[in-house]
């Protein structure tokens, strides 16, 4: 029963910690404000996590170990480019309407602490484009694809699933949308993202 309760416990610091993370900054969070988020005192808080650092580091790593092997998993395996690109796009994007506050967090750390990508980068599943890298070169001869480099194709693959999230406040903004109409166009970009990146080193 022990073990149990401890491992709820845990389970309801990183929920908090995640809400709080995720409406304030690590910078604005409080352990204070955890602790009573959690339904617990601040002692027992700092017996879990030692710090406002250790905590944060824990859910980011926790949200990113389940996203990095999947993706590591589609840039490794035996399919097209093309294929890599649809299913990246599709994964990801499925995986950020889950956990949307993982961008900002990601931004928002390697801003903070740009080193911290160096802990993340000793992790067995993070993102190798190796691969990935010697495919593109391979089309790229054959004339399969238009001539372009795997790290500008892969930046653009980034940049364009990443930013609508990163973005949100200033999108729905400029698109004069409601929070539901954005959730669609999220919903919509799992195919138009993949199919402008293709069609864009299509011969």
């Amino acid at each position: 029963m022990k073990k149990t309760k401890n491992e709820n416990t845990e389970e309801q610091i990183l929920k908090a910690a995640k809400n709080i993370f995720q409406s304030k900054g690590m910078d604005g969070a409080r352990m204070q404000e955890i602790a009573d988020k959690a339904g617990i005192n601040k002692a027992m808080l700092h017996y879990y996590y030692r710090s406002k650092q250790l905590l944060f580091e824990a859910i980011f790593k926790n949200a990113f170990s389940l996203l990095a092997p999947q993706l590591n998993a589609i840039l490794n395996d035996d399919s097209s480019i093309e294929e890599k690109i649809k299913s990246f796009t599709l994964n990801y994007i499925t995986f950020i309407i889950k956990h949307p506050y993982l961008p900002n967090f990601i931004i928002q750390e390697l801003n903070r602490n740009p080193e911290f990508i160096l802990k993340l980068k000793e992790n067995k599943g993070f993102p190798n484009i190796k691969k990935f890298k010697a495919q593109v070169e391979n089309d790229v001869k054959n004339g399969l694809i238009k001539p372009i480099s795997a790290e500008q194709l892969f930046i653009n693959i980034l940049a364009l699933n990443i930013f609508p999230f990163v973005a949100k406040p200033l999108i729905m903004a400029f698109t004069n949308t409601e929070n539901k109409t954005y959730e669609q166009l999220m919903e919509d970009r799992k195919i138009e993202v993949a199919d402008f990146i293709i069609n864009s080193i299509k011969k």
